[in-house]
């Protein structure tokens, strides 16, 4: 697996997954792209990519603001001069039901994990036609499966799990290949932020050794080699596909 001469711009990489993938597809000799919020952070992701074929290029911004979602996608185009791989990888969690999750927090899932991977994909998709690349899309176990007290998070990542099927399908005439990737419990602070104390977030972890069917969580570089994987060559004849990476989480039903 090769990704010399390839364009790779990683939304969330300062973090989590989306930091293990830089560094992971650094080593396959990607030229890098990476977006988010704190770039401190950045900064210290892009150290530890050390075999690409360049410095990772870093851009901060708020995917909140369309001005800096435009900015993410013309800055690496007019830093590299063309686009391969997009990979939407920032999102948040919150916990809340119908009963105690407000408009408010609502929107702000929905403008994140949904609004924002809509707006970079339209922006993005005249370069990928170019070079006939393709999307991977991070979304979550919760958007194939149904999990009481985190209802927007559910339905924002079932929004995005659709909203790869059907531009798979838009794009597949122009080659294109879009797919998600959706994991499971995984060790990031992703959790620290869904408003659990940490008493709770143990028993959380502790709890996914019974709720996955291989008896544990799973980790980001196990994430992160599928994500490789997708927006490879190897993976030349998938589109559409929305593929857990959940240790069978997916396919667990209470007993």
């Amino acid at each position: 697996m090769s990704f010399v001469g390839k364009v790779v711009l990683i939304t969330g990489a300062s973090s989590g997954i989306g930091a293990a993938t830089a560094i992971h597809l650094s080593q396959f000799g990607a030229s890098l792209s990476i977006s988010g919020r704190n770039k401190d952070n950045l900064e210290k992701v892009a150290k530890q990519c050390g075999c690409g074929q360049s410095k990772p290029f870093i851009i901060t911004g708020e995917l909140t603001n369309e001005n800096d979602v435009k900015n993410i996608i013309d800055s690496t185009i007019k830093h590299y001069g063309k686009l391969d791989v997009l990979i939407n990888s920032a999102g948040i969690l919150a916990n809340g039901s119908i009963e105690t999750t407000s408009l408010e927090e609502y929107d702000k899932i929905f403008n994140i994990n949904v609004r924002s991977i809509y707006q970079l994909t339209m922006l993005a998709v005249p370069h990928l036609i170019k070079t006939k690349g393709n999307i991977v899309n991070i979304s979550s176990v919760n958007g194939l499966r149904s999990f009481p007290g985190c209802l927007a998070y559910c339905m924002s990542k079932a929004a995005l799990d659709q909203f790869t099927r059907c531009v798979a399908l838009d794009l597949a005439s122009k080659q294109i290949r879009v797919n998600a990737i959706n994991p499971g419990v995984i060790a990031t602070k992703l959790h620290e932020t869904s408003g659990m104390d940490k008493d709770q977030l143990k028993n959380f972890f502790e709890r996914g050794k019974q709720t996955h069917a291989l008896g544990r969580t799973g980790n980001v570089s196990e994430v992160a080699k599928t994500i490789a994987f997708l927006a490879s060559d190897e993976a030349s004849f998938i589109t559409g596909a929305t593929l857990p990476v959940d240790g069978g989480r997916h396919a667990m039903c209470p007993r």
